[in-house]
């Protein structure tokens, strides 16, 4: 999950800076980065064509506690699930933005026939 400290770092630090000490310990660090992490959702998006152009397809919302699997290797968690794409992962702590990263796996897209994670469906 270095991966996923590496988005938060500054998110975190410019927190801790603000409402503590100028300098946070090593531990303050990690325990913010557990506490915001453990509060935060994931989208995640994919690229798609759309009328000559491209847009984002949103294909999951979740906590970020309900995806460690995802967390701990995105390549395969988005393969297994939806196959190959451009994917996006937005992370969110509460209404904050903190960051995005892009994932390219190499496969067949599964997610093509799936509807908008916003859309309702109809059976």
């Amino acid at each position: 999950m270095d991966w996923v400290w590496l988005l938060y770092e500054k998110y975190i630090t410019k927190r801790l800076v603000t409402k503590a000490s100028p300098s946070p310990s090593e531990e303050e660090l990690q325990a913010a980065f557990i506490e915001a992490l453990s509060k935060s959702l994931i989208t995640i998006l994919v690229q798609e064509p759309w009328r000559g152009s491209v847009r984002f397809k949103c294909l999951d919302k979740a906590a970020a506690s309900d995806r460690f699997d995802l967390l701990e290797n995105p390549e395969s968690y988005l393969v297994g699930r939806f196959g190959g794409g451009k994917f996006k992962l937005n992370f969110h702590d509460g209404w904050n933005f903190v960051a995005t990263q892009n994932f390219k796996p190499k496969g067949d897209p599964l997610w093509t026939e799936l509807p908008d994670f916003d859309e309702e469906v109809v059976v």
